[in-house]
């Protein structure tokens, strides 16, 4: 008769991953695959993070951002401007409302200019929401690579798991048509081992494609070569949010980039229409030029010739004053109506902002109940199993009661590295939507 060996909690490798993710021995099991040279989570991570081309553009996006404020900012600092030309001249020497100089030199600053101030401060507010674009890609790059990641350790082990049903499928597939021979069951019983059999190689194909899927998408990721083989641990990242209610409304409400943005754009357009509103008062700049005249332009035929001079020099305070503008209360009727838009979108993406908080913290409590549930299923199986070992040594149960109890706890440890992982996402989700997620992976 068949030894069948007996489940030791010590011994398989299965029950080792399950004290893992049960116990929270994953710290140990991370350092020993560094020393192995397998590749962990966070060292996935920091590759995505180094290698990632939308991190790289939405930096040199908020690189942009910041470059057009300062051009804003430019009309408030010194600027000089210098030249030279000539110009042939019959009459009053005139060119485009200035007379003709041989060498000229500008000089402009605004001092009071309330429609160039908005527009600066408005650039501002959207470089801070380009920060934030940055912020929200690096968060988007570390939860694939963390799902990709985790997915990829749940894949192999459930193929490993598999592999062995497929194993324990073909025996119950031989001890079947030994009874059908020897008429002690119906043939068709053979088809159904036969389609259990055949189940177990779909699902392990549908894994094996699943795996090269994710494999290449953490290539992708971090930038490891094509050729180079990936090797992953299963591990409990320790993903847990243990907060209140209250605590996490107040940080998701304090951490969405959504609110964020929306915020800065409601700044923005206060700005804008503070600018309009002062649209009614003078502008005032210092202004100054420099310039070399030429005697070939006729100079002498209108002014005296002790009048005149080559070298002139300027200098001084340019004000405007709008006495009457309707661009200006376009202006202000059109920033109040942005601004009223503003803050409308504000108010909706905080109301839904706080749904959605709330609903993920309920799906986060779900998935954990779930998870426990599975546990206690694989746990049940794993009891159940090693029941029907006694029996079997005792020759009270049969080879094929033990090989079904076999692929019943296996199927219980797919079931629960489904409900492992889901509830993984789960967290992954709720860290990002608190602002917690840069925090982990630091």
């Amino acid at each position: 008769m068949n030894k069948i060996r007996m489940l030791n909690l010590a011994k398989s490798p299965r029950f080792v991953f399950c004290a893992l993710t049960l116990f929270g021995l994953a710290g140990s099991a991370r350092a020993q695959a560094q020393d192995d040279g397998k590749l962990t989570m966070r060292h996935a991570v920091t590759l995505a993070l180094q290698n990632s081309r939308e991190l790289a553009l939405a930096r040199v996006q908020y690189t942009v951002a910041l470059n057009q404020t300062a051009l804003d900012r430019a009309a408030f600092r010194p600027n000089l401007y210098t030249g030279s030309g000539a110009a042939y001249t019959y009459g009053f020497p005139s060119l485009n409302g200035s007379p003709p100089a041989i060498f000229q030199m500008n000089y402009d600053q605004a001092i009071f200019n309330p429609e160039l101030k908005a527009q600066q401060q408005a650039a501002e507010e959207h470089a801070k929401t380009m920060k934030m674009e940055v912020d929200r890609t690096r968060d988007d790059v570390i939860v694939r690579t963390a799902t990709a990641y985790l997915e990829l350790a749940k894949v192999r082990h459930s193929l490993e798991l598999l592999r062995s049903e497929q194993a324990s499928s073909e025996k119950i597939q031989d001890v079947t048509r030994e009874r059908v021979q020897a008429n002690q069951e119906l043939s068709i019983e053979v088809t159904r081992s036969e389609l259990t059999a055949a189940r177990i190689q779909e699902r392990i194909i549908k894994l094996e494609g699943r795996d090269d899927s994710l494999t290449q998408q953490i290539r992708n990721l971090t930038g490891l070569p094509d050729g180079e083989a990936i090797e992953v641990i299963p591990e409990d990242p320790g993903f847990a949010v243990d907060l209140q209610d209250a605590q996490v409304l107040d940080l998701g409400l304090h951490s969405d980039q959504g609110i964020q943005e929306a915020e800065n754009d409601r700044l923005a357009r206060q700005h804008i229409l503070h600018g309009a509103k002062l649209g009614y008062w003078p502008t005032l700049s210092v202004v100054g030029q420099y310039s070399v005249l030429g005697k070939f332009n006729n100079y002498d035929e209108y002014y005296p010739p002790a009048a005149f001079h080559r070298n002139n020099f300027d200098i001084g305070v340019q004000i405007q004053i709008p006495i009457f503008s309707a661009k200006t209360r376009a202006n202000v009727a059109l920033a109040k109506s942005e601004l009223s838009v503003s803050e409308i979108a504000l108010g909706n993406k905080r109301q839904q902002v706080r749904l959605d908080l709330l609903q993920k913290q309920r799906t986060v409590r779900e998935l954990d109940a779930t998870r426990e549930v599975a546990r206690l299923d694989l746990k049940l199986a794993q009891e159940s199993l090693q029941l029907l070992q006694a029996k079997f040594d005792q020759g009270r149960a049969n080879l094929r009661d033990i090989e079904n109890a076999r692929l019943d706890e296996s199927d219980k440890w797919v079931a629960f590295l489904d409900a492992d992982f889901a509830r993984q996402q789960g967290q992954l989700t709720l860290l990002r939507a608190t602002g917690q997620l840069a925090k982990v992976f630091q």
